[in-house]
Formats: structure tokens, C-alpha cells, sequence
């Protein structure tokens, strides 16, 4: 049996100094194997405490049942702010529900359905591209980065990934993912809002190009909505828009906020969710060509045949399982809590973390292993439940959640129609964390048609 890759993990008792350096280099192989079996850890620095919650229950309580009281720490926000600004992604309190009464509803309802024939397109283009690459191999990564930025695009702007403006975006994106970090240093010190912010060579001004590029996709189809002439595409839904408490809406900084966000969110995590579920249908070719027959039914753009994709529905939903695209969630309590028998002080860092959850030892069965089938078992229905987190959950879940399940599923199938992709035994990827969970040196498959 073919175990999917797993990153080493340290030793339990390392320096702080040598702490701070592996998780910067790679959040994952910094942490201890005792994380797959603990319910809660705490770790102890000269300037704060945090506690890893893998308890099914203490997850409930910080997610669902109180998630006011621990809102999202300012330590995850000073590495991204310089592109995020004052996104959803790191807002609090009554900024951060405002944006949301603004952002939900592009997402709700029949908007998914609106959006699949852009979905489609971009599913199309992307099988399109990959017909030169015919037996040769290549780096899928790049490949399914390219598919997602394609879809959000068509989604968000109605234009595809060959729009001038897209694609200067999306270039500018591949030298900003490798360059930041999830955490930077102000993660491990908590300095002054004076205090400088240091940044790898090239961050800012990469996240600064991004945001330019931005605006003139915002400001451009803010003039067409006042024209009249915009497509009734998500951005249109958005920025047209009025929260009905405030009765106000996003003006164009704002709006600039919340479109990088959803590149990030949007593109970044399904680009590395695609990636590492075409590499486990590589090192599984039984259930490749599983998917490759069921996929047959994509014939025509019709919503409905996405009821048809199960077995695909399942190898995405495990792909998310074994590499959660974002691998750990930041909060900070507010209040005095004892958890565990643990008195924990306001300010403390509370870490969630689906890399952790999604393989815990005491939870799932055969935690790293890859078996689709356990999402229709008892153990994987209970676990689905209260243990399965690749978009959050509670209030702060992702808006997006169902546009990423039904994206993957859908290029996922479509590439496996027409391409067998094959694994190389002497290029086996390391998961790491950059900004989300990534192959140290990329994700090298050979491409056949079938």
C-alpha cells in the first residue's frame, strides 16, 4: 500500500531560537509527533503561551459554541496584511460581521448554480492546455494554480486567465506565494505597532504590485456598474451590495481588500487542494480510473451532473483530509477558560489546526492512510462531523466553502477524462507550509492521454 507523504516531524524538547527558524522554514515539520495523539498541548515562550485544541469538544467551543470570545490573533495578520489589508480574512468584532452581511450573499442560495458554466469554462481551458503537455511530465502545481486563478477570475470579473490584467495578477502571485511565510517574526514577538515589520526580500513590493493590479480591476468595474454595463458576476453581486444594517456599502479600498482575499482564498487553497488529489490518484491508480469512468458524464455544462461526481466528491473531500490547504487556524482567548484541567489566561494563542485533526491517532481510522471509502463508514460520517475542518467552521467558515468543493470536484474529473497522470518513484513530494500546504519541490507527474 502507497502511503501518501507525510513531513518528519522534531524532536519534543528544541530551543526556542531553533523553534522560531523551523517554523518559519516549514510550520508542519516543526511540530512534535506527540500533536497526532494529544488532545491539547501547550507550548511556552519568554512572550506568550499557546495551546494546540485537538478535542472534537474544545474545537466546538472555540468555533461554534463562543467564537466572539476568541477571535482571530493579530499574529496571523501581520504576516499577510501587506496584501490582505483589512480583508475578512483578518478582521474581528463588528467590522469583520459587517463585511461578511456584504459578502455572503454572492454565495448563497442559486449563486453557485449561476456561476458553474464560469466554472466550466475554466475546467475546459484548463484540460485545453494540458493537451500539449502529453507524455511529457510536468509540474502539476503550476498547472492546477493556473486552473484556479483561471476560475476565479471567470467568477469574480467575467474575464479568463489570458486578461491582461488577470494574468499580470496571477504571475505576480506565483513570486509572492514562495517569498511570505505564514507567520513572520512579530508570530513569536509581540512588538509595538511602531515597530517596523520585516518582510523576505521582495514581499511588500510584490504584495504592493498585487494590490495595484487590483485596483484597476475594481475601479474598472466600478465605473461599468455605474454605467450599467457590468456583468451580474460576483463582483457586481458584491460591490452592489448594501449591508443592511449600516445601509452602506464597500467602497473601492475596501472592495480591493476583499478581492485579494478571495485570490488568496480562493485560488491559492484549491490550486494546492487539486495538486496533492491528482498526485493521490497517481500513487492510486485503481481509484484514478475509477474517477476516469465516472467522469464520462461530463458531456455538456449542465449543473446537475455534479450529483453525478460521488466518487470524485469523496477523493477531494479525502485530498482536504491529508492536506488541509490551510494547515492551522490562530485565535486568542479573551476571557479567563479552563480547558483540560488548564488554567488559560486571556491573550493566550489558541491554534487550531486541521493538519493535526484531520490525522489525529484517536479519532479517524487509518488516519495516514488514503481510503475514499471511509467517508460513507461510521467512523468517517462521525468524524466528517467533529473533526473535519479544511474551511473552518462555525460562523467563520468559509463563504466559499461550497464553490471550492464543487470547483475541485469538477477539473479534478475533467482532467482524469482525458489524462492519466503517473507518479515518479524518484520524486516523491514533502508537504510544507508556505502560505498554504504546499510540495517542498513541486509536484511532478508524467501526463498520458487516455
Amino acid at each position: 500500500m502507497t502511503m501518501p507523504p507525510k513531513p518528519p516531524s522534531r524532536p519534543d524538547k528544541v530551543s526556542l531560537r531553533r523553534y522560531a527558524k523551523l517554523f518559519r522554514e516549514d510550520i508542519l515539520s516543526a511540530q512534535p509527533a506527540r500533536l497526532y495523539r494529544a488532545w491539547m498541548a501547550e507550548f511556552r515562550t519568554p512572550f506568550f503561551r499557546s495551546y494546540m485544541m485537538n478535542q472534537p469538544e474544545l474545537i466546538r467551543t472555540v468555533l461554534k459554541e463562543r467564537p466572539d470570545d476568541f477571535p482571530k490573533s493579530d499574529r496571523i495578520s501581520e504576516g499577510l496584511r501587506p496584501l490582505l489589508g483589512n480583508s475578512v480574512f483578518l478582521t474581528n468584532g463588528e467590522v469583520w460581521k459587517r463585511q461578511r452581511r456584504i459578502i455572503d450573499p454572492a454565495f448563497e442560495g442559486g449563486r453557485l448554480r449561476e456561476t458553474f458554466p464560469a466554472m466550466w469554462e475554466a475546467a475546459e481551458a484548463a484540460a485545453a492546455r494540458l493537451d500539449s503537455h502529453a507524455g511529457e511530465v510536468l509540474e502539476i502545481e503550476a498547472e492546477t494554480s493556473h486552473a484556479a486563478a483561471d476560475v476565479i477570475f471567470r467568477t469574480l470579473f467575467s474575464i479568463p486567465i489570458e486578461h491582461h490584467l488577470a494574468r499580470a495578477v496571477f504571475d505576480e502571485f506565483r513570486v509572492y506565494q514562495r517569498s511570505q511565510p505564514l507567520l513572520n517574526l512579530a508570530a513569536f514577538v509581540p512588538l509595538p505597532r511602531w515597530v517596523p515589520r520585516f518582510f523576505r526580500k521582495g514581499t511588500r513590493a510584490s504584495a504592493a504590485r498585487i494590490r495595484r493590479l487590483i485596483t484597476q480591476l475594481t475601479r474598472e468595474r466600478m465605473q461599468a456598474i455605474r454605467a450599467g454595463t457590468a456583468p451580474d458576476d460576483l463582483a457586481t453581486k458584491i460591490m452592489t451590495t448594501v449591508d443592511p444594517v449600516t445601509g452602506q456599502s464597500f467602497d473601492e479600498a475596501e472592495m480591493v481588500d476583499q478581492v485579494a482575499i478571495f485570490f488568496l482564498a480562493g485560488h491559492e487553497t484549491s490550486a494546492s487542494a487539486l495538486a496533492w488529489a491528482l498526485y493521490l490518484m497517481a500513487t492510486h491508480p485503481e481509484w484514478q480510473d475509477r474517477l476516469a469512468a465516472e467522469a464520462q458524464v461530463l458531456d455538456s455544462c449542465d449543473f446537475a451532473v455534479m450529483s453525478k461526481l460521488k466518487l470524485s466528491r469523496d477523493v477531494f473531500r479525502e485530498a482536504l483530509r491529508l492536506y488541509p490547504p490551510v494547515p492551522m487556524m490562530v485565535r486568542e482567548n479573551t476571557c479567563p477558560e479552563r480547558f483540560r484541567d488548564r488554567d488559560v489566561k486571556p491573550g493566550a494563542q489558541i491554534v487550531l489546526s486541521p493538519w493535526h485533526l484531520h490525522r489525529h491517532e484517536r479519532l479517524w481510522d487509518n488516519p495516514d492512510g488514503f481510503d475514499p471509502e471511509r467517508w460513507q463508514t461510521e467512523n468517517g460520517i462521525k468524524c466528517q462531523r467533529e473533526a473535519f475542518i479544511p474551511f473552518s467552521a462555525g460562523t467563520r467558515v468559509c463563504t466559499g466553502a461550497g464553490f471550492a468543493m464543487v470547483e475541485g470536484q469538477l477539473i479534478l474529473s475533467r482532467i482524469l477524462r482525458d489524462y492519466r497522470v503517473i507518479a515518479l518513484s524518484d520524486r516523491v513530494p514533502v508537504p510544507v507550509a508556505h502560505l498554504t500546504v504546499r510540495s517542498d519541490k513541486g509536484i511532478w507527474l508524467r501526463l498520458e492521454r487516455r
